[in-house]
């Protein structure tokens, strides 16, 4: 068990470290270029592009969330998982409503959320409800 979390840890901090370093030492010159309108057009267009793959990612980890099946579909341009509607994890549906509405009724915090999902997932685990 500590080597999983140790493995964790480590995994985590070579994965995100270098990101926010490269965010946080080109900051100030992606600052300065904002002047330049071509050069603002194409971050604007890379800003696009991100929340894009940010998006793509967040349906991926919804789908494979919420649902244990998903069948493959692949129609000439596209290609994605669909959810088989029957596989819904009511626990896993219950505890993303649940985050959604202490985000965005109650505006709780992002880390005061992760920290009540992940604790109603740990005594759900214990108690055998969940896998």
């Amino acid at each position: 068990m500590m080597a999983g979390t140790l493995g964790g840890l480590l995994a985590t901090w070579v994965t995100f470290t270098p990101c926010f370093l490269w965010i946080f030492l080109g900051a100030p010159f992606v600052e300065k270029l904002r002047g330049n309108k071509s050069v603002n057009a194409a971050l604007s267009a890379l800003t696009a592009a991100v929340v894009g793959v940010i998006l793509n990612l967040a349906i991926w980890f919804a789908i494979h969330t919420v649902f244990r099946q998903t069948i493959h579909v692949q129609a000439f341009p596209l290609s994605f998982a669909a959810p088989v509607l029957a596989s819904v994890d009511g626990w896993a549906l219950a505890l993303s409503a649940a985050a959604a509405v202490a985000i965005f009724h109650f505006k709780a915090g992002m880390i005061q959320t992760l920290a009540a999902c992940c604790a109603a997932g740990a005594v759900l685990h214990l108690a055998g409800a969940i896998g």
